[in-house]
């Protein structure tokens, strides 16, 4: 075994992808995320299967309605139960270093299944060291109960680092849109659908997927050069996968720019 692979099998990394995705359907950045960090990470990368609707407005939805507060009754929740199992069904090992990672609605999720893998770390010792979370291109408010949830276990040292503003367009006004009730999320989401009716938000519509002239969130998932910006925030300047992936993520990164 290699130097590279026995500090790289220290590290496991799951992302979660944003709703326009099905298993093996992907818009421009999701799969150039993928592809890029196989090349980086090989097998000690994966992305997490199975928790999407159909159809991408059915995701939304489900992003609005729980991006406030931590979910109740999570054994219920087929999404969040079935991303955790995925995650620790890998034969990781007590020394594993998590990382989860995630982009748009995604994030609901990721964020969700970290409350459920922070509570079972804790009462089921499966850790020994807290895992790394990066919600990217988020709806989740910093003064939502959800996110405060995560704080609180930040500090309790079984989450390690959240990365939420560096992975967030300056110019993307999605940013915390889920709010702290429902009702403030399906507020601020008719405002960014239809801005001319708003006096909170302005600029294009969400809805606008052109490439030029359309909201940035939906340009920006249109490009590789987001994915390129996710592993040179999340890989290179705050090194969550150690010195080794960082250098390779650099050595890629120049290939490309």
């Amino acid at each position: 075994m290699t130097n590279w692979e026995t500090q790289m099998g220290k590290y496991k990394i799951w992302f979660f992808a944003g709703g326009e995705t099905r298993n093996e359907v992907f818009n421009v950045f999701t799969g150039s995320f993928i592809r890029l960090m196989r090349e980086i990470c090989g097998p000690y990368f994966d992305y997490v299967k199975g928790v999407y609707f159909r159809f991408p407005a059915q995701n939304v939805i489900w992003a609005l309605n729980n991006a406030q507060k931590p979910i109740k009754f999570v054994s219920g929740n087929s999404f969040v139960t079935k991303a955790c199992n995925q995650i620790l069904n890998d034969n990781i090992s007590p020394d594993t270093t998590l990382i989860l990672i995630s982009s748009s609605s995604g994030s609901i999720i990721a964020a969700q299944t970290a409350c459920l893998l922070a509570r079972r770390i804790s009462s089921e010792g499966i850790l020994m060291k807290p895992f790394h979370l990066a919600l990217g291109s988020s709806m989740i408010a910093t003064d939502s109960q959800l996110f405060l949830l995560l704080s609180e276990f930040k500090d309790k040292g079984l989450i390690g680092n959240i990365i939420l503003d560096e992975l967030h367009d300056a110019d993307d006004n999605t940013s915390g849109m889920g709010g702290r009730s429902k009702s403030e999320a399906y507020s601020n989401a008719f405002g960014l659908m239809i801005p001319a009716l708003s006096s909170k938000y302005n600029g294009p519509s969400f809805l606008n997927t052109n490439p030029v002239n359309g909201h940035i969130h939906r340009r920006r998932s249109q490009t590789v050069e987001k994915a390129i910006d996710f592993i040179r925030i999340i890989l290179v300047k705050n090194r969550l996968g150690g010195e080794e992936l960082g250098l390779k993520a650099e050595e890629l990164i120049k290939k490309y720019c």
